[in-house]
């Protein structure tokens, strides 16, 4: 009897979570791309504009002052998450992809626009795969997340290491090691996101939003650095 009258209510509130984790979902993907395509813009206008790429890049300090703006708008959108408004955390994400795109700009001078492109799809497939394997896997990845830290905090210091050297073959080395590095990241975070969706306050608008706008920074920042990292591999120099 239990069966036969609770069964088919269950299935409705697993039918209906899993709508929810859906809509989630929806919405931070729907974000992430509005943020890579805000990057792609600001990206390919700054580069074309003389003006814009000499008042940047003519000293030393300029670039420098424009990479800790970036990281530190990118760590103040995280801490301050559950502080502000949802209106708020889009407007950040947004600038924060338009302060990205400033940044990009010089890898449309040092790289022909025809291997970006050609990166950039074999990036959006490789994030795709691995962003549905995170989705669909029954394995839980949580294992994944201490490996993978490490495996980041190595391509940084490697990097920084290698900006000295200027050694070829430790490019190459850390491009490998760094695609790796956010595929893993790449379904780790989808992971995590899935069963964010799952426990979502979907009666509570500003909260979702925050929802939304936090994972669309996370597999945001998975996206651009795999690409960085492909486009280190197998861009063609000007």
């Amino acid at each position: 009897m239990t069966d036969k009258y609770f069964r088919p209510q269950a299935r409705v509130a697993t039918a209906q979570s899993q709508a929810l984790t859906n809509a989630f979902l929806r919405g931070v993907y729907l974000w992430m791309g509005l943020g890579l395509a805000v990057t792609a813009v600001v990206s390919w206008y700054v580069s074309g504009s003389y003006a814009i790429m000499n008042a940047i890049y003519s000293s030393s300090v300029m670039p420098i002052v424009l990479l800790v703006a970036w990281f530190g708008l990118a760590m103040g959108i995280n801490a301050a998450i559950s502080r502000i408004s949802g209106g708020t955390a889009t407007a950040l994400f947004m600038l924060f992809s338009a302060l990205t795109g400033v940044t990009l700009a010089p890898i449309f001078i040092v790289y022909t626009s025809s291997s970006i492109a050609a990166t950039f799809a074999s990036c959006a497939g490789m994030f795709g795969a691995m962003s549905v394997y995170g989705l669909v896997t029954k394995r839980d990845l949580t294992s994944w997340g201490s490996f993978l830290i490490m495996g980041l905090v190595g391509v940084i210091i490697a990097s920084i290491v290698n900006m000295f050297m200027q050694s070829e073959a430790m490019h190459y080395i850390i491009g490998y090691v760094g695609v790796i590095v956010f595929l893993g990241l790449t379904a780790y975070d989808t992971q995590k996101l899935r069963d964010m969706g799952d426990s979502a306050p979907m009666d509570d608008a500003t909260a979702l939003r925050r929802g939304t706008i936090l994972g669309a920074l996370t597999l945001y920042l998975d996206f651009i650095n795999l690409f960085l990292m492909l486009l280190r591999i197998f861009g063609d120099r000007r």
